[in-house]
């Protein structure tokens, strides 16, 4: 097992180093001075904006640049903002706010997804799977933004049932309907994967000799079909959990939710690369980590599966 975990461990160096490479090019060769904008109308010396940029690194090649970043990444430093700030007290003022946001919506996804695939399986072609299917193929062809402004003006603003924006009313309340609305497009792929999971093996010759055995329904249901189902399921949900987090950018914005997702925007539009750059490194390290639990998760899910 341990031997497994060094080694999943080592495999995950590259791909954070090429990741972050990758995002550290795209963000700082784009075309503008972020010490120009930094300054903004007002004029600024030629002394502080040579000091500026020499203590930003943006006096070195580029290449040199992402190796100083590295560097401090390795000693846990994720940069400092353009109005010196750590980054990493952004991600701490921010962290709560998202975490709380994609939790809400990854239990919500979790539950209802998984709850209707099987519901909609075990009714395979009857009228509860057409209006799963349909429902689900509706949710994904809506932009996820249109989605969230009706929502808003329908649940929030029409119907007083949640707050239309802010965190005042704490977690979970402030957090439903956002949760909701960024849970709902993975909630679709989730109902529908487990759907087809579920019917697959459900003609699998190991379910038919379960049957034959004379086992009850529920428990071929839940100790063989839907065990076997949720490997696929668990993968998918593992991965969200970051693709959440990313994806909670358009969502705080509209609610007006004070997390990484809103300083990253934030951060976009006064090209504050330094900040781009340290979250979005942090949200490829919660990548990483997710897919290294669901390997373990594997293993609970199928005996047959061994990490040697």
């Amino acid at each position: 097992m341990w031997r497994y975990v060094v080694r999943r461990l080592l495999q995950m160096v590259p791909v954070l180093i090429g990741t972050t490479l990758l995002i550290y090019l795209a963000v700082f060769a784009l075309p503008g001075d972020p010490i120009r904008v930094l300054g903004g109308d007002k004029p600024m010396s030629p002394a502080v904006y040579q000091a500026l940029r020499h203590h930003y690194h943006l006096d070195d090649p580029l290449i040199v640049q992402y190796g100083k970043y590295l560097w401090g990444l390795v000693r846990g430093d994720f940069g400092e903002t353009l109005n010196g700030q750590p980054v990493g007290d952004v991600l701490t003022g921010g962290w709560t706010v998202t975490v709380q946001l994609a939790v809400t919506a990854w239990v919500f996804e979790l539950v209802v997804g998984i709850a209707l695939g099987v519901w909609a399986g075990l009714r395979k072609g009857g009228v509860v799977d057409t209006l799963v299917l349909s429902g689900t193929t509706l949710v994904i062809a809506i932009p996820g933004f249109v989605l969230a402004y009706s929502a808003q003006l329908l649940f929030g603003l029409k119907l007083g049932w949640f707050p239309t924006a802010g965190t005042d009313d704490g977690w979970p309340y402030s957090y439903l309907l956002p949760g909701i609305l960024l849970g709902s497009l993975s909630l679709a792929y989730i109902a529908r994967l487990t759907r087809t999971s579920l019917v697959e093996n459900g003609r699998s010759d190991y379910v038919r000799t379960a049957v034959a055995k004379g086992l009850s329904r529920r428990r071929v249901l839940v100790r063989h079909t839907l065990r076997n189902s949720l490997i696929p399921v668990v993968t998918y949900l593992g991965v969200d959990l970051g693709n959440l987090m990313a994806g909670a950018i358009i969502i705080e914005g509209i609610f007006n939710l004070p997390g990484i997702g809103q300083q990253i925007w934030l951060a976009i539009q006064v090209k504050d690369g330094p900040t781009v750059v340290g979250i979005s490194t942090f949200l490829v390290l919660i990548y990483l980590l997710a897919n290294l639990v669901v390997d373990f998760l594997y293993g609970v899910l199928d005996p047959r599966i061994r990490h040697d």
